[in-house]
This record gives structure tokens, C-alpha cells and sequence, in this order.
């Protein structure tokens, strides 16, 4: 059995953003949402009463990205070679699945508009919609493959995107350019998500292999600017506090 367990209370901690390299989503003040290497379901953690539960373990079998919408859950999930998003009600019953094969090569990036449409990337590299109205993807914006797998996440109302050795860059609902960045960082780190906490902060997590360290940042929601780093880590599982401090954690520590 899996259990989860806090190395500080829920009052003095925001709690996880980074699980064993995955991204943490969090659902108003109260719930954590995420995924675990080897859980077939999604694993929901009550801050308050420091509990853990695990739904749709009989419905998901490789679930990594969440994105947390009014009524649904949405969950990336891969069988074999088929890549799709699971809809789920907020009990773990199945609304949905929307498919991707044909459309994105990235199973597990995708983001989440607040009217519910889902943006992934076509093999081309531009934004698209999963659901199309027709038999032709419509086009939310155009963006560059980068050298490295591109990372996205529903943010601020629209969607960020951080495409590895080019730019980061967040889109209004309408795929509008809100603002654009040059990538800030060395070739030497490589990028495995995005994370956005209780107080709508974005946080991306790096790994630098010839190091053996894993580093979490904090990116400004206004322009773009690295506001915060963390001290290196030995694992890929970081807690963000409430005045935005990083600590590296153990992943032993909360898996076990």
C-alpha cells in the first residue's frame, strides 16, 4: 500500500509542487492532486486531515498530467502505444476519454483552457485543439519544435509553454502572446514539467544530469522572470512554502 506523509503541517506549508519529478495539482486549499510512478489510479491527498486516497485505479494504466478544471478532473494516460486524456468526475467515475493518436506525439502535455478545451501539440509543432468540430485540427497557436520535448500547462486562464532552448511563453485563452522570453538556462539542464500552486504560482523542475541534482524555479506570471530558485536536491520532489521558499524533499519521505 501506498502512503503519504508530510514532513511539515498544512499550515506552515503550501505542501508538494514536484512528486518524483511529476507535477503536483493543487485544488483549492484543500486537496492535492497527483500521479506516482507504478499507481495505475490518481492519488488525492487531504491537506487538513493528511490523508490519502487513490481513485480510477481500474479505469487509467500509465496517468501522469493533471489539470484540474470546475467539474473534471483531466488526466494524460497511455495503453501500449495509444496516447489519450481521461475525463474524470470528481469521484473517479470515467465521463470520457479524448484521444489523441494522430494528433499529439506528446502524450503527457497538454493544457487546460476555462472553457474546457484541451490544447496539445501536433507533430508540426503547432498548438492545437484535441477536439476538433470538423475533420481538421483547429490551429490555437503556432509555436517551434525545440531541441528538447516541449513542456505545457494550463495557466493563468491560458497556456504556458516552455519549449526547451528557444523561449517560454504564456497565451491568453485566445492563443494571443500575453509575453515571450528568451530560455534562460544552459544546455546542461534539462526541463520534465510544469507545476502551478495554491497561489497560482508557476514552477518548473530541472535535472542536471552530469551533476546528479534536480532544481526547481519560479517563473513570473507577468514577464517571465526567474523570481526564485531552489538549493539542489537529491530528488526530483520539491515543497514550495506560503512566502514561496523552496525545500528540496525526499521522495522517500512522502512515498513509502
Amino acid at each position: 500500500m501506498l502512503f503519504l506523509t508530510a514532513c511539515e503541517g498544512p499550515a506552515d506549508s503550501l505542501g508538494l509542487v514536484f512528486l518524483d519529478g511529476r507535477a503536483v495539482a493543487a485544488m483549492g486549499d484543500s486537496l492535492l492532486v497527483m500521479t506516482a510512478e507504478g499507481v495505475s489510479g490518481v492519488l488525492l491527498y487531504d491537506i487538513r486531515n493528511e490523508t490519502l486516497d487513490t481513485i480510477a485505479e481500474e479505469t487509467l494504466n500509465q496517468p501522469v498530467h493533471i489539470e484540474i478544471g470546475p467539474d473534471r478532473w483531466y488526466v494524460s494516460d497511455t495503453r501500449g502505444a495509444s496516447a489519450r486524456i481521461a475525463v474524470l468526475n470528481f469521484d473517479g467515475t470515467l465521463d470520457r476519454w479524448i484521444e489523441l493518436a494522430g494528433i499529439s506525439r506528446l502524450a503527457h502535455q497538454f493544457a487546460l483552457l476555462p472553457d474546457q478545451r484541451i490544447v496539445v501539440q501536433s507533430p508540426d509543432g503547432q498548438l492545437i485543439f484535441a477536439e476538433a468540430s470538423d475533420d481538421s485540427a483547429e490551429v490555437f497557436a503556432l509555436t517551434d519544435l525545440g531541441v528538447r520535448p516541449n513542456l505545457m500547462a494550463g495557466v493563468a486562464g491560458g497556456v504556458f509553454q516552455a519549449v526547451q532552448g528557444h523561449h517560454m511563453t504564456l497565451y491568453n485563452e485566445f492563443g494571443n502572446i500575453r509575453w515571450r522570453t528568451d530560455w534562460p538556462w544552459a544546455e546542461t539542464a534539462f526541463f520534465t514539467d510544469i507545476a502551478v500552486d495554491r497561489q497560482e504560482r508557476i514552477h518548473l523542475l530541472a535535472a542536471v544530469p552530469n551533476e546528479e541534482i534536480f532544481l526547481a524555479y519560479t517563473v513570473g506570471r507577468t514577464d517571465g522572470a526567474i523570481i526564485r530558485w531552489s538549493e539542489d536536491g537529491t530528488y526530483a520532489t520539491f515543497t514550495v512554502e506560503r512566502n514561496g521558499r523552496y525545500r528540496p524533499d525526499s521522495t522517500v519521505a512522502w512515498l513509502r
